[in-house]
């Protein structure tokens, strides 16, 4: 079973620590574990049902009305305010709950909903994005089972191939070539997956290594498709140090294209990149730049 702070509970739900607190002394809402040290921690009953609260209290539902109310009749509400919502906040929670019950269900469900309303691409960068950017720290922090990460990740993944696969191939004689790949020993495939699907989506064409490629197989693949762009993704495989020379030493090796490179150690992280490598920021940010290439 997870273990959460009281931190990570506010980064999951958007509701304030000191909230949370208020509302377990006033309402009892949830009431968490204690260490021998009085530090308050949380399991995933507590992060379910602080999550349907938030949904409800998001919607109007006053904190006291809520409270009032037992678990199955909060989770009843919560179906019936979700049925028609397109609040991406609302959907975002919904899936962590469907993560942590392991309910595929739930989470297909939730995600088709989504899509039908809001289009394939709105539902990456408004619920898709946002879910995994805040549940990626929690498994890189021991604090969610890397259960869930593989059980969400497939999910998603699915999805994202049977968008891929429904693109009919480029075969413009000036389409621009892309080296899509992962540097070695980086698995996180999915931000990866969605760029290769902006990419072939505009007309370009796409040469996909995958993940945990090794930076001679990328210069073999290279010399014989010359390709115009490399795109790649660092999220958690190298450290601060290690991600500047790895851009260095890509840079040094592909002085005539440009290099694409995105990923939570480059956002979050203040990197002087080289040259001829540029930072994605976002998918709407690189829509722009493949219109305007």
């Amino acid at each position: 079973m997870a273990s959460y702070s009281i931190k990570e509970l506010e980064n999951l739900s958007g509701i304030k620590a000191h909230t949370i607190r208020i509302w377990e002394k006033r309402y009892s809402i949830i009431k968490p574990a204690r260490t021998d040290t009085n530090i308050r921690h949380y399991c995933d009953s507590d992060l379910k049902r602080l999550l349907n609260i938030a949904i409800l209290n998001r919607v109007g539902i006053r904190i006291s009305d809520i409270s009032k109310l037992s678990d199955s009749e909060i989770t009843d509400k919560v179906m019936s305010v979700s049925a028609d919502s397109t609040s991406s906040e609302s959907n975002i929670e919904s899936l962590i709950i469907a993560m942590v019950e392991m309910d595929e269900y739930k989470f297909d469900k939730i995600l088709s909903r989504y899509i039908m309303h809001e289009g394939f691409e709105n539902t990456v960068v408004k619920v898709i994005f946002p879910f995994f950017e805040k549940i990626g720290l929690l498994w890189q922090t021991g604090s969610i089972n890397p259960a869930h990460e593989h059980f969400v990740s497939n999910l998603f993944r699915q999805k994202l191939m049977v968008a891929i696969d429904n693109i009919v191939v480029s075969n413009s004689q000036t389409a621009r070539k892309f080296v899509m790949f992962l540097p070695e020993g980086e698995y996180h495939e999915l931000a990866l997956l969605f760029y290769n699907y902006l990419i072939k989506k505009s007309g370009q064409l796409v040469y996909y290594l995958g993940s945990s490629m090794p930076l001679n197989d990328v210069l073999e693949t290279s010399k014989m498709v010359n390709p115009d762009y490399l795109f790649t993704s660092l999220t958690s495989s190298l450290n601060m140090n290690e991600v500047s020379i790895y851009l260095k030493k890509l840079s040094e090796s592909f002085p005539f294209q440009k290099i694409y490179v995105t990923g939570l150690q480059i956002k979050e992280n203040n990197i002087d990149l080289p040259s001829n490598v540029l930072k994605v920021s976002s998918p709407l940010h690189f829509k722009k730049v493949l219109k305007n290439q």
